[in-house]
């Protein structure tokens, strides 16, 4: 979709847009709450966000229906190489905002070569110049990875409740797939610690000031410790993640907190205390920028990911654990089920977002 496409499609949203402005902002469904014992008019409280669609204006007017108001937009590509400009960043989340929306993060694909000591200048510096644009466009968060993935991220499906498909990880049956090369060969762990170090003493200065926060997602799914790829995955630990973070010691350094994840790679014997303590750890030092908030049974070795209300993860108990640390940003259902009479995944999106919302309510009720 080009620029023109956008913002001409995203114009058909932006009278309903204007209607939410006026009539305000549902409870649950935006950052701001009503006064209350405690906490004044317009506090900051946690929120449903998403991610899913990017900035495609055909479903902006469905993300606002679902009481849902703050986005992580797609990238504002300009020119044949794709890079965005302050010019392209700024449009984009002008017309997101015109439509009722708040643009909270914007998707950054940081190139593996960043982690290349002989091709990684080059990559750091149009990295750099990335964010300055980001800054100059307004855009408050750019959402990255550094997953060096060398195998498939989901292994199958499962079938659930209502014959609802839940996308499945499995170890034993990862083993026997085809390795994709990860365009980074053997790295032991001392070696990618000083790598992701150049990576960030490169880039958390551009992002300190362009006042551009940077949030990094963890891999997903986690590999074993060591792995037959021979290429060490340092930030698939609590302690990994933990390590990276105090790297680069900014307010603009951090990560998009995937619980997910950080469920995935919990030792059994540390569930589920350890999780609400990682938001804890993670929240009141300021280092979640915005939250992957999906469910799931299983582990390290196989898991299922599942509706929201039915994992392992005691949701409504996470959600208090973010509002207790002190975040207040998006919590944002990354993955759904999926079923062949939904097969945009409207209807399992529009559940995830309403449960998400019912719980941040419950969460501030009587305050």
């Amino acid at each position: 979709m080009d620029r023109r496409d956008f913002l001409r499609g995203v114009g058909s949203v932006a009278a309903l847009g204007a209607a939410q402005r006026a009539v305000g902002a549902a409870p649950g469904g935006g950052a701001l709450g009503p006064a209350g014992p405690g906490r004044s008019a317009g506090a900051p409280r946690l929120h449903v966000g998403c991610q899913r669609w990017g900035s495609d204006p055909g479903h902006l007017g469905f993300l606002l229906r679902c009481g849902v108001r703050h986005i992580c937009i797609s990238p504002a590509r300009s020119g044949p190489d794709g890079v965005w400009t302050a010019e392209t960043c700024r449009d984009a989340r002008k017309a997101v905002e015109d439509a009722g929306l708040t643009a909270e993060s914007m998707y950054w694909a940081v190139p593996i070569d960043v982690l290349v000591p002989a091709r990684r200048d080059a990559a750091i510096a149009r990295c750099r110049g990335q964010i300055a644009a980001a800054g100059a466009g307004g855009i408050p968060c750019l959402a990255y990875t550094l997953n060096v993935r060398t195998w498939p991220a989901r292994t199958g499906r499962r079938e659930g409740r209502g014959g609802g498909l839940y996308t499945a990880w499995d170890l034993a049956t990862a083993t026997t797939q085809p390795v994709r090369r990860s365009g980074i060969g053997p790295v032991e762990e001392e070696d990618m610690w000083a790598r992701i170090a150049y990576f960030l003493k490169a880039v958390v200065p551009a992002a300190a000031e362009a006042k551009v926060r940077l949030a990094c997602h963890p891999p997903d799914p986690p590999m074993p410790h060591p792995n037959p790829y021979k290429t060490a995955q340092v930030l698939d630990t609590v302690e990994g993640l933990k390590k990276f973070v105090q790297i680069a010691d900014s307010p603009f350094h951090g990560l998009t907190f995937c619980q997910g994840c950080v469920w995935e790679f919990l030792p059994e014997k540390d569930k589920p205390a350890a999780l609400y303590e990682a938001i804890r750890w993670f929240g009141t030092r300021g280092k979640i920028m915005q939250a992957h908030f999906r469910n799931l049974r299983g582990g390290r070795r196989h898991f299922v990911e599942t509706y929201h209300d039915e994992g392992d993860i005691d949701m409504f108990r996470a959600v208090l654990a973010y509002k207790d640390a002190g975040y207040t940003g998006m919590l944002m259902p990354d993955h759904v089920p999926h079923h062949a009479e939904d097969p945009t995944e409207l209807q399992h999106f529009a559940f995830a977002y309403g449960y998400i919302i019912g719980l941040v309510q419950a969460a501030y009720a009587g305050t």
